[in-house]
């Protein structure tokens, strides 16, 4: 009988000891899959369980209360975990809070709702456009939930729904991505004109740029009033240079039936944009390229030099910056879009770089605040597809379960958690 009342203690205790316990993600190389980490910590607090995310600590670890059920979906995904005693967890928040460590813990609390703004055709499984979008590929891959938006729902005020949103690869100057040399006469083009020609009359807009400029400006009202913007390759420059030539005609009459301006140039207003500055245009209709922003000529780069740094934030003092870098690297491999990289010179002086390629001369992954929200603004089209081409398949992001590129992103979609508001309804 002792003996059994023995076990049964051990039994008891060891219940206990599982119980006061937290599960810790690692978020360094001992973690499998880093993206599908970001899907658990989001499902996490979507139960209404707090998490913790431990910036620069063993690469920006999350933890949480231990429960078997979180423990059994960590090891249906794949993800890597520990379990740690409630006196080992503590003393690792004590260790952080220390003011000469470059580290801190922030509460996540309440998941973003997220939206995706992509064409109406891509939501009906009639995808047009011959490309892809990163970030719906990793929302996906790390089973983070999302809806989409597009035109019609950010003119109908549908913003307000959603805490994230994502601008999917995109030309707001109405040029269609400046693909008419190339791809005119392809039946996607076509269609994609025809589509969104049909879309502008439909919402009282003459031009299909007139359309885009109405969007832009529904969407900044949306960062003015708290949200937060992410968006990658020419949905980061043609936002802007939509921005700053609001009024005047850039579209040549391929893509809108007249002439552009020829002094629209002179009249651009920089003072409505969110990052750039002082930028040129590109006149040549032809010319795969929209403005100075992207810093496409002259850029002697080649693959295996294409590299960019992380800046190192205090996480004490500056936690917005030191949760988008985030990562088990401060050395991330660049990649190709339409939109690469942005030209130092044509960045605006209140603008934070998060990430460069110094020798280039170049900023890779950009961050400001609009109002009472953020925008991120982050170069390229695909982190593991170096040149991505138009036809190219999507991206397998099994095979790339540890992308430092793709971590970015996820640590744009998590960040608004640790915002203490509730969600808007």
């Amino acid at each position: 009988m002792k003996k059994i009342l023995v076990a049964f203690s051990i039994l008891v205790f060891s219940a206990l000891q599982l119980q006061a316990a937290y599960m810790l993600l690692p978020m360094d190389e001992k973690q499998k899959d880093h993206l599908k980490a970001y899907g658990i910590c989001y499902w996490v607090i979507d139960k209404e369980v707090e998490a913790f995310w431990l910036l620069n600590y063993r690469g920006g670890s999350f933890a949480f209360r231990h429960n078997v059920i979180f423990e059994k979906e960590c090891l249906t995904r794949g993800v890597s975990f520990e379990i740690i005693p409630d006196a080992q967890y503590n003393k690792i928040v004590r260790d952080i809070a220390n003011p000469e460590v470059n580290e801190d813990v922030i509460k996540l609390e309440v998941p973003p709702k997220i939206a995706v703004y992509t064409p109406d055709t891509n939501l009906r499984g009639e995808k047009i456009q011959p490309w892809d979008d990163a970030v719906t590929m990793v929302l996906t891959y790390a089973e983070i939930p999302y809806e989409t938006v597009y035109d019609s729902d950010v003119l109908d005020e549908k913003l307000a729904e959603y805490d994230w949103l994502h601008l999917h690869h995109e030309d707001f100057t109405g040029q269609y991505g400046r693909f008419y040399r190339s791809y005119h006469n392809t039946a996607w083009y076509k269609e994609t004109v025809t589509k969104m020609e049909a879309l502008a009359k439909k919402e009282g807009f003459a031009k299909v740029s007139e359309l885009k400029l109405a969007v832009v400006k529904k969407i900044r009202e949306y960062v003015g009033g708290g949200g937060f913007m992410f968006a990658m390759c020419s949905a980061t420059d043609t936002y802007d240079i939509a921005l700053a030539a609001d009024g005047h005609d850039i579209c040549d009459h391929m893509f809108d039936g007249d002439p552009a301006d020829p002094t629209a140039e002179s009249k651009l207003d920089f003072s409505k944009s969110f990052a750039f500055k002082d930028f040129k245009l590109m006149k040549n209709p032809l010319e795969y390229e929209f403005s100075t922003i992207d810093h496409n000529k002259g850029r002697n780069v080649t693959p295996k030099q294409d590299y960019f740094t992380l800046f190192d934030f205090s996480a004490k003092w500056d936690p917005v910056p030191t949760m988008l870098t985030q990562n088990h690297t401060r050395t991330v491999k660049g990649f190709m879009g339409q939109t690469t990289a942005y030209n130092k010179k044509n960045i605006k002086s209140e603008v934070l770089v998060l990430g460069e390629n110094k020798p280039a001369k170049e900023a890779r992954y950009i961050h400001g605040t609009f109002g009472q929200g953020t925008w991120t603004f982050y170069g390229g089209h695909d982190p593991e597809d170096y040149r991505h081409y138009v036809n190219d398949p999507e991206t397998d992001l099994s095979l790339h379960p540890n992308s430092p590129g793709y971590r970015l992103i996820l640590n744009n979609v998590l960040f608004p958690a640790a915002k203490k508001k509730k969600r808007k309804t």
